[in-house]
């Protein structure tokens, strides 16, 4: 990861210099150095590094107190840390304290390169994935209404997502897992479900049973096609779709995710489409 601004935290004059001579000769650009925790806050402030590497134990405070208050400044930094001390206990407690990856030392010039591109490799892709799902999720759902009603949608309304909602009859929800897990929802009135259905079927409807069925394909299929083109702009991701999960009545509420998604809004011959998209940050890098 060629130019991606670094900074060492650490209270040892040696392995500054180790770690540094490594970053360095990979392409890094190492921006700052701390030993304590106000000179990691002070720091952190000036520099807006991209990634940090942390000692676990440090002079009046340790590796995981600082890992906090850098988050608390910018919670997209990368934090690995670089430390002697390695069991279970801490690898546990240092992934709860949203740390990316964990080297021991004494210090591996492959095995430390290796976790920094795991790591900003990572961050690439979910800013990639960030900028593109959205559209390609809407071509997905203007698609395949297209083939399977031979009609199209217009998309009207746009806005992100962060708390509960009440569902208009009934909701589809597919959970996505891979490099970066998410969910796609669609919502519907259960008028709109039904004519949704009889043009998807070229006939009325035999009962709930069947529209529950086919709005459950059809979230499907749209699922897995927008997955699908993600998957071929990077094999990396490797997204799959679980079972859709059917929900109907007059009171459903949608709860939030830990993440933030985006409601879209679309006007189709059969009423309104609410399809709701998001996707998380994954913490593969431990596996």
């Amino acid at each position: 990861m060629a130019g991606t601004k670094v900074v060492i935290v650490d209270d040892s004059p040696f392995s500054i210099a180790f770690i540094k001579g490594i970053l360095v000769r990979n392409g890094l650009e190492v921006v700052g150095e701390a030993g304590t925790l106000e000179e990691v806050k002070q720091v952190i402030k000036e520099t807006k590094p991209q990634l940090v590497t942390m000692d676990m134990t440090l002079p009046g405070t340790d590796g995981l107190e600082c890992t906090r208050a850098i988050h608390e400044i910018d919670r997209n930094i990368k934090v690995i840390v670089i430390s002697s001390m390695m069991d279970d206990e801490i690898v546990k407690e240092a992934k709860e304290n949203k740390v990316s990856a964990y080297v021991q030392k004494p210090i591996d010039e492959e095995e430390l390169m290796t976790a920094v591109n795991r790591v900003m490799s990572s961050e690439e892709l979910f800013r990639f994935l960030s900028s593109e799902y959205i559209k390609i999720f809407k071509e997905a759902l203007l698609d395949g209404t297209n083939k399977l009603t031979k009609s199209l949608i217009q998309y009207k309304d746009e806005h992100i997502c962060s708390q509960e909602f009440q569902s208009e009859g009934l909701a589809v929800i597919v959970g996505i897992i891979g490099k970066f897990s998410g969910r796609m929802l669609i919502d519907v009135k259960m008028e709109t479900a039904y004519k949704l259905t009889a043009s998807i079927m070229k006939r009325e409807a035999s009962g709930i049973d069947e529209v529950l069925a086919v709005l459950g394909e059809f979230t499907n299929i749209v699922s897995g096609n927008a997955c699908s083109i993600i998957n071929r702009m990077n094999k990396a991701y490797g997204l799959r779709v679980a079972p859709p999960t059917i929900m109907h009545g007059e009171s459903i509420h949608i709860t939030a995710p830990a993440y933030t998604t985006t409601n879209i809004l679309a006007d189709s011959d059969f009423g309104e489409i609410l399809l709701n998209i998001g996707f998380q940050r994954g913490d593969d890098q431990w596996m």
